[in-house]
């Protein structure tokens, strides 16, 4: 049974036009995209979706950021889907991200890193029923 994962493509990825490369290079490596769509994080869904990082320092920023402008949010399955999927994120620095991966090739900085993706299961589960209620 294919995996689901969280998706999501920052705001300023998609002010920037890079969606529709970031969406074909998704599919491209074998990831079925089984909803999306685009939306504008309000200031309370973006603290309840990075509920887990309140008490970081970065929490300010990372909120402020996420409702900068739209996003592209996506529930996304294939077997591994989380793992997959991180891994073609890249690391969270794209001055560190390998060379291919999505954060590597559309990210600008650490806190402008061009994708959002779950960390486990229980994550996927959690911010999908947010964006998607599945």
């Amino acid at each position: 049974m294919a995996e689901k994962t969280c998706a999501i493509i920052k705001p300023h990825a998609v002010q920037e036009g890079f969606s529709g490369q970031i969406i074909n290079l998704i599919e491209l490596n074998g990831f079925n995209i089984e909803h999306m769509k685009k939306m504008q994080f309000t200031e309370k869904d973006a603290q309840d979706f990075y509920e887990v990082h309140k008490e970081r320092p970065f929490f300010g920023e990372l909120v402020d950021n996420m409702v900068s402008g739209p996003v592209i949010v996506m529930a996304l399955s294939k077997d591994n889907a989380i793992q997959d999927w991180r891994d073609f994120m890249g690391a969270t620095n794209p001055e560190n991200a390998a060379v291919g991966t999505l954060r590597k090739m559309f990210g600008k900085s650490i806190s402008y890193n061009a994708t959002h993706g779950s960390d486990a299961p229980e994550t996927a589960r959690r911010e999908l029923k947010q964006l998607f209620n599945i």
